[in-house]
């Protein structure tokens, strides 16, 4: 009750103030450089990530990607978020501006004889009109709070698209990566085959020439089944990474089967994007961004359930105006009017509205962790993507030096064995031996390509075009007053 004399006098005095926090951004301790990237004292400026997955140099991808963010489901209902957003905020502003409702009545009454003073059956009519006026003073910022808080909600919104289409170009992106890598094992699985099977016509001929054993033949022969055995699994893994491309485009899972069938090479970047500072994640992470915009927007509700605890003022007013015919409502007709305050103070109510505030302070602090949880998870995904592509690309390095010399290994085994210089099992272990180096060359280099699109996404690299958010999916018609149908 003192802190109600005190507030209340000066609220009236000054027209209008707020209760509860006002917010300020939190203070975060973050490291000065990355421990997996050579330092930089400079900030990562947006427009190094902009369309980074163009530098994968593969032009079918580009165009994918474009029809992802075009047509995915996912992107649809952020936008409907956002213009969700947007209305609520409309809603909220609107409780800042007086109400105005016009009222209007006819009334036919009929007196019978027995209680009419004229002795007979009177009818009589009555209209009436009017307007009714009320508008909320707002003196302890209840309302604007609450636009406060669906302010920041509507920018939580724009983050939560943005943080979409990052998840979307990045997946987009890796199923592409994905379905090229499978192709290319597909397609060395059947050279492979194709080769070992040489080989097994050569021990048959061989054997049937004394100088090979039906046990060689036997082995040529499994080989090449294993090999073989290899692709089903190759092209159903193939076959998802497809389908889950329709999917993200927005289309029927099957929908880019015919772009995709005559493969390619699997997408490689040469280049490593500049990792920046890590306080630039707080910058360029739209889900970092989001959090700070929830944390903001709940901040702002604890002043909205605060303001419950304090009086509230209101005025209203109406004007009404009588008459025995409606074209006398305006001349001949009795009108009426009243205006004045209305004051609401809480005196009891249980604990109800001081639990409402411990409520929205536990939500804000709720957000507060969620924030602070975003950003360690945000450095947490830079560092693993740096030291993953590194690693993967000296990976890579010794893979394909390796299957060099297995190639090379396995000519000359080959040769060998034609002129009767080497054994079959020598033949026999250099050929799978370059399969498996080669199979694994390329697993490697999906990989490769699949960190460099890992540390993108780490890094805030996401769409950056204009994204049209205003029109709704669905169209409704025949809106208007019409017959019901239905129940």
């Amino acid at each position: 009750m003192k802190r109600l004399s005190l507030a209340l006098p000066l609220c009236l005095t000054l027209g209008a103030c707020a209760v509860g926090p006002d917010y300020a951004g939190p203070s975060l301790s973050l490291p000065a450089k990355w421990g997996n990237a050579p330092a930089s004292k400079r900030p990562l400026a947006s427009k190094a990530l902009d369309e980074w997955w163009k530098r994968l140099g593969d032009k079918t991808l580009n165009g994918i990607v474009e029809e992802a963010v075009a047509g995915n489901l996912d992107v649809a209902s952020a936008k409907a978020r956002i213009r969700e957003a947007r209305a609520t905020r409309r809603q909220a502003v609107g409780a800042l501006f007086p109400s105005l409702d016009g009222t209007g009545s006819a009334t036919r009454s009929r007196t019978s004889a027995a209680t009419s003073s004229t002795g007979g059956n009177a009818t009589s009519s009555l209209y009436q009109a009017g307007f009714d006026a009320s508008w909320e003073l707002d003196l302890f910022g209840a309302n604007y709070r609450g636009v406060e808080a669906a302010t920041y909600g509507t920018d939580a919104a724009d983050e939560d698209l943005r943080a979409t289409l990052l998840t979307l170009v990045g997946d987009v992106t890796s199923n592409y990566v994905e379905a090229r890598g499978y192709q290319a094992r597909i397609a060395l699985a059947r050279r492979t085959a194709t080769s070992q099977r040489e080989t097994e016509g050569l021990t048959r001929t061989k054997f049937q020439a004394g100088s090979a054993s039906a046990v060689d033949v036997a082995k040529a022969a499994a080989q090449v089944s294993s090999t073989e055995a290899a692709i089903p699994s190759l092209e159903a893994a193939y076959a998802q990474s497809l389908h889950q491309l329709g999917i993200l485009t927005g289309q029927a899972p099957t929908a880019l089967s015919g772009r995709l069938a005559r493969g390619g090479p699997i997408p490689a970047a040469r280049s490593t994007p500049p990792a920046g500072l890590p306080a630039d994640v707080l910058r360029n992470r739209p889900d970092v961004r989001k959090a700070e915009r929830q944390l903001a927007q709940y901040t702002a509700k604890i002043g909205q359930a605060e303001a419950a605890l304090y009086p509230s003022v209101s005025l209203t007013g109406n004007i009404t105006t009588s008459a025995l015919k409606t074209g006398d409502l305006a001349k001949n007709s009795s009108i009426g009017w009243s205006f004045g305050p209305t004051l609401s103070v809480p005196i009891f109510n249980g604990g109800e509205l001081r639990a409402a505030v411990e409520v929205a302070q536990a939500q804000r602090d709720q957000y507060d962790s969620a924030f602070k949880l975003s950003v360690l998870t945000a450095m947490q995904d830079v560092e693993n993507a740096l030291v993953s592509l590194a690693q993967e690309r000296l990976r890579s390095g010794k893979l394909s030096s390796a299957a060099a010399s297995y190639r090379d290994a396995s000519r000359l085994s080959r040769t060998l064995y034609q002129s009767g210089s080497s054994s079959f099992l020598d033949v026999l272990d250099a050929e799978r031996s370059l399969y498996s180096a080669e199979d694994t060359l390329l697993q490697s280099r999906v990989a490769v390509s699949t960190d460099f699109i890992a540390l993108n996404k780490a890094l805030g690299g996401s769409w950056t075009k204009p994204v049209e958010v205003s029109s709704p999916a669905v169209v409704d018609v025949n809106t208007g007053p019409h017959p019901r149908t239905g129940y």
